[in-house]
């Protein structure tokens, strides 16, 4: 269950297909957990600050001063707040849907940034109606809406009990990659790829994104509260250990990798499950 005491609506509006009408209030499904840093200059520990200065008078401009511009290299043509808040799509507060598609067909290269849709109506039928009717037909409505001077196209699915809204990238955003060292590289082996599949299955797991941390957050936590208490004479192989050798692995060959490597997973897997035997 999704808690949203402690989250700030950031647009309203209501999901139409059809003539459903689904209002709905939208809020950022995630958020940064990085240790915010800032710059400062390294001789005295001056603060570096960035500053909004018009390259006209050399004066400091302060934001609600500042309006957009679009340059196509002979004019200059200036858009104000006003101007951009007029456009009929900035008005909308529609989350149109276009298309329901089969949820595989999603390509995970296309997915952007998530929301969570919370009902807002006095009667929350509507919204149960299309959350049962995605759950049930194993598809993902494609919508567009506009959020921030932008039209979106999104995916519209379901995550527990509650809807999801994750943009897209739009199509011409994603490169197409071409790799001449793919072209002409020598096709793997049968003996290979049965090897390659041994040591995928002793890595087999179901995945639980709440056992993964951010390992360099957590050792950049700790390196901060190692300066506050011991200022800058702090030696960070007493902190972290000794630096290990990083980079210039011996080449081997794929056959020898590929067996060394599910031996040693194998038995990595076999003294866990000892030790939790033993723990237990």
């Amino acid at each position: 269950m999704v808690c949203t005491e402690a989250m700030r609506s950031i647009w309203k509006g209501a999901v139409t297909f059809g003539l459903v009408n689904v209002p709905v209030k939208v809020y950022s499904a995630t958020e940064e957990h990085d240790v915010s840093l800032h710059q400062v200059h390294n001789a005295d520990g001056g603060r570096i600050r960035y500053q909004r200065i018009c390259e006209l008078d050399g004066e400091i401009v302060p934001f609600s001063d500042i309006d957009r511009a679009y340059d196509n290299g002979e004019q200059t043509v200036i858009l104000t707040k006003s101007d951009l808040d007029a456009l009929p799509a900035e008005r909308s507060r529609e989350i149109e849907v276009v298309e329901f598609v089969p949820n595989t067909q999603i390509d995970p290269i296309l997915l952007d940034k998530p929301y969570y849709l919370e009902p807002d109506s006095k009667s929350p039928k509507a919204y149960l109606l299309l959350r049962e009717t995605l759950e049930r037909s194993d598809r993902t409505a494609i919508v567009r809406f506009t959020l921030r001077q932008k039209t979106r196209l999104a995916a519209l699915r379901v995550r527990g009990d509650v809807l999801v809204l994750q943009t897209l990238l739009w199509a011409d955003e994603v490169r197409e990659p071409s790799f001449a060292s793919l072209t002409d590289a020598e096709p793997v082996s049968e003996k290979e790829l049965e090897l390659s599949a041994a040591l995928v299955e002793t890595y087999a797991a179901d995945f639980d994104p709440a056992g993964f941390i951010d390992e360099y957050q957590t050792q950049l936590r700790t390196l901060i509260d190692a300066k506050l208490e011991r200022g800058d004479a702090v030696d960070t192989e007493e902190t972290f250990g000794p630096r290990g050798e990083t980079g210039g692995a011996e080449v081997i060959d794929l056959m020898d990798a590929l067996r060394a490597s599910v031996e040693r997973s194998r038995a990595a897997r076999t003294d866990k499950a000892g030790d939790e035997a033993a723990a237990g």
